[in-house]
């Protein structure tokens, strides 16, 4: 199984914060105050934040090796 990790489409995230509440590891900020980023040293790909994005801009990627 490969590993998954979080990808945001910065272009259409509209920086509401829901994703980093749900984030069990607080792999999510949104530094710029313009969208999400996504610390992918942090992620471990669970998904929480896919589920609770209200614009779905969120997913699941194979992780780069």
């Amino acid at each position: 199984m490969k590993k998954q990790k979080a990808a945001v489409n910065t272009q259409e995230c509209v920086a509401c914060g829901c994703c980093m509440k749900v984030c069990p590891r607080s792999a999510l900020s949104i530094p710029k105050g313009i969208y999400a980023e996504i610390n992918q040293d942090l992620c471990v790909g669970c998904g929480k934040c896919v589920k609770e994005c209200p614009a779905s801009v969120i997913t699941l990627e194979v992780a780069e090796q």
